[in-house]
């Protein structure tokens, strides 16, 4: 789905980019991205048509997916408080 239809089919919705990404537990920033590439993945376009047909017949998008608990992905890498890289970093002026 190209990134602009699926702004259009947000707006059916009344949802913003930001509101979409909680509602199915994705970081704001990682589906705006798509908007580089032009093309939206088509498990988000799957999301996003089913959220704004269930709306569109009258229901409830939002309690049908509350029957799923969405746990956020933790960030990717091996880089943690305090580290860089894996090592340790020493604090600037100490």
């Amino acid at each position: 789905m190209p990134y602009a239809d699926f702004l259009e089919e947000l707006k059916k919705t009344g949802l913003s980019v930001r509101e979409f990404a909680e509602l199915i537990g994705m970081n704001p920033n990682s589906i705006s991205n798509y908007a580089r590439t032009g093309e939206l993945p088509t498990h988000l376009a799957l999301i996003t048509v089913l959220v704004v047909g269930i709306s569109e017949m009258g229901g409830d998008y939002r309690r049908v997916m509350s029957r799923v608990e969405r746990v956020r992905k933790k960030p990717r890498g091996s880089a943690s408080q305090g580290r860089f890289s894996g090592r340790r970093q020493d604090r600037v002026g100490a």
